[in-house]
């Protein structure tokens, strides 16, 4: 019979602040519950009709999403394990776009499903070795459920069709207005080769007022704003991009100028107009027609260009700039002056149109087919932007999500064209199968592959909920699995609308999910569990930083 040694007290191993928590009381399961609470937070906002949450970051900028990637990005999580979710949740983000929030609640659903193996007595490596072991067969099953893929010649009804189930998670009832604008937009800079589609060709501009109804894809780039000086219009033009400020240019150093009469003053603000209008007259003799500046116009300059008829436009985003040269194939200038014919770009169209009241400037290259197209230029690149309008800047970020995430979706499907059922049918079919795969297992690890399944449940689950409340959500459950006991039965799922027993069939109804969404969700989701549950102990050092000065009383200064 063994004994418990008891420690000495006064052993000393870490430096004065630092904090230690081992064991399965004070690591382990105070992990679970922190992430618990974080998927229990973002669970609210899944599924179509997911609730919106309120969110007032640390700058005091308000968001009113429901996007789970948005949600964690601006509430800053600091518990390390919940740490490791959101970093799974930002990996998904960044891989595919779509299904953050799904890794967040099945990774908070497996380690809850946990819980009550490790208080009965079962170590930890067993049940990640049956987690490991569920993801690999969920992973392989999920291949078999693909009914359906992408047609080959993409056609903007089959894509808007398959990115209505992505959208409607964020806008539900705007679902079709949305899906056929992303697909109209995603056609138009489609490039030869599908496979080559860039995300960052489809841009969103946001023009208050109006309704969603009002919004339009125009082909080009659109700044919401009009050209600086008299020209707002021409075609076939040479672009030159600056980074630096059209003025006169000002010394670093204070001087004193001693003016003896008129002249010597006449003379003195001659000389730096005569300065600035050579340097114009050098870049209108280079063919430039179009000037895009990063930085402020002078007055001065601007007078000069007008009489030369070059258009000139301000653009202040770095990012834009750097997508506008990409669009005209310019390079960006830090200093005034001509530009050399590889640093100037080109541009078939600049012109300023109205849209909804509002004056905005557009840039686009023609493509095959228009009049006045030229192909002797080479390939151009095309560029798409969407034009959202709405009430409120709030709704106008939201649409920007709902958009952004359609165009995600589309460059993953592009990748891999297979869909699976959706609205929670892929998923409880693949815990059907893989509770009968754990129930053939032999060994401690058929516990874990079997929580594993189970925790799959959450998915369908939280759908409906969401939709039709926590008592009929299990009731809606309890009919899938019926159903998906049958044959046939791999794509019935959740019907949100409740229209007949709170189940459909996904594949009739044209609810598909990408499959490979669904693959790295799965796989990120189980090595963050994973994770969590690897750990046994919190080692934290003291906060950098001295002691916080004292608060004075609100008014200590004051004479009474």
């Amino acid at each position: 019979m063994s004994l418990k040694v008891p420690k000495a007290n006064n052993l000393q191993l870490f430096k004065e602040g630092y904090k230690h928590l081992q064991g399965l009381e004070d690591a382990v399961l105070r992990n679970i519950q922190a992430v618990s609470e974080l998927s229990d937070l973002v669970r609210t906002s899944f599924g179509p009709n997911g609730r919106n949450k309120l969110v007032v970051n640390h700058l005091g900028r308000l968001f009113v999403t429901s996007d789970a990637a948005t949600i964690i990005r601006e509430i800053e999580v600091v518990h390390p394990a919940a740490k490791l979710l959101v970093m799974a949740s930002q990996a998904q983000e960044s891989e595919m776009g779509d299904s953050t929030n799904m890794v967040l609640i099945f990774a908070g659903e497996l380690l809850k499903k946990s819980e009550h193996l490790l208080v009965m007595g079962l170590h930890p490596s067993e049940i990640i070795k049956g987690y490991e072991l569920a993801c690999v067969k969920a992973v392989a099953e999920l291949e078999n459920l693909s009914k359906t893929s992408l047609p080959s010649p993409l056609t903007q009804a089959e894509l808007a069709a398959a990115l209505k189930p992505a959208i409607a998670s964020k806008q539900y009832g705007y679902e079709d207005t949305l899906a056929s604008l992303v697909a109209e937009a995603a056609l138009a800079v489609m490039p030869p080769n599908p496979k080559n589609f860039n995300v960052d060709n489809v841009r969103v501009v946001k023009i208050m007022g109006g309704s969603l109804a009002g919004s339009r894809v125009v082909r080009g780039m659109v700044f919401g704003r009009e050209p600086e000086g008299m020209i707002k219009k021409t075609k076939q033009a040479k672009v030159a991009i600056f980074t630096c400020g059209l003025d006169i240019a000002q010394t670093e150093t204070k001087g004193t100028v001693l003016l003896k009469n008129a002249d010597e003053m006449l003379n003195f603000t001659r000389g730096e107009e005569q300065q600035l209008e050579k340097i114009f007259d050098e870049i209108a003799a280079s063919g430039v027609k179009v000037i895009i500046a990063g930085s402020t116009v002078g007055e001065l300059a601007l007078h000069y260009l007008n009489r030369l008829n070059i258009a000139v436009l301000k653009v202040l985003s770095k990012f834009e700039l750097r997508r506008l040269c990409r669009v005209v194939n310019a390079t960006p200038l830090a200093r005034m002056g001509a530009p050399t014919a590889e640093e100037a770009g080109y541009v078939d169209v600049f012109e300023c149109i109205e849209i909804g009241g509002d004056r905005v400037t557009v840039l686009r290259q023609l493509v095959e087919g228009e009049p006045e197209f030229d192909a002797s230029l080479g390939e151009r690149t095309r560029t798409a932007t969407i034009v959202l309008r709405g009430a409120t800047t709030n709704r106008l970020d939201d649409l920007e999500r709902a958009v952004d995430d359609g165009v995600n979706v589309i460059k993953a499907l592009l990748k891999d064209a297979r869909l699976v059922p959706g609205a929670g049918a892929t998923e409880l079919e693949l815990a059907r199968r893989v509770e009968t795969y754990g129930a053939g297992l032999k060994g401690l690890a058929q516990h874990g592959v079997r929580r594993w399944a189970s925790a799959l449940e959450v998915v369908p689950k939280t759908i409906a909920e969401n939709a039709l409340g926590g008592a009929e959500g299990n009731e809606i459950v309890s009919r899938l699995w019926a159903k998906h006991e049958g044959p046939g039965g791999e794509s019935w799922g959740v019907d949100v609308e409740a229209e007949t027993d709170g189940t459909l069939d996904a594949s009739e109804r044209g609810i598909n999910d990408p499959l490979a969404a669904k693959s790295w969700a799965l796989r990120l989701a189980t090595e963050a569990a994973v994770s969590v549950l690897s750990v046994d102990s919190i080692i934290m050092s003291k906060p950098a930083g001295g002691p916080k000065i004292p608060q004075q009383a609100g008014n200590w200064d004051e004479d009474d």
